[in-house]
Parts: structure tokens; C-alpha cells; sequence
């Protein structure tokens, strides 16, 4: 049987000559939540992400054998 979690986390653009913050961010609260979760035992199951307006909402799916 398998368990599931969703993590899910906002980051808004914000003014700065860095085009790429929002990705730069993302992709170190990412590995953040990854390495927190594989010490649980949890595994990345799939991914999403949605903008609105000037945020970007981006949800984390885990799964593991219960």
C-alpha cells in the first residue's frame, strides 16, 4: 500500500535586473524539500506548477510504501 504527500510552496517575482530569480529560488527550495523527504523515506511521485499574476505556486507529490 502506498502513502502520499503533497508539499507545496509560493514565490513571487520580484523587481531585480536577475531574469532567472523565480527558477534560482525554486530550484533551491526543490532540493531542500527533496533531501528532507528522502530521509523519511518519501519519494518525488510527479510535479506541478501554476502562475498567477506575479506568483508561481509549485507543488511536490511524494509517495512511499507504507
Amino acid at each position: 500500500m502506498k502513502e502520499y504527500k503533497v508539499e507545496s510552496f509560493l514565490l513571487y517575482s520580484k523587481m531585480t535586473f536577475n531574469t532567472k530569480h523565480i527558477i534560482q529560488d525554486a530550484t533551491k527550495k526543490i532540493q531542500e524539500l527533496l533531501d528532507q523527504y528522502a530521509q523519511d523515506g518519501w519519494t518525488l511521485a510527479s510535479t506541478d506548477a501554476v502562475t498567477f499574476g506575479a506568483a508561481v505556486y509549485h507543488y511536490l507529490y511524494f509517495e512511499r510504501n507504507k
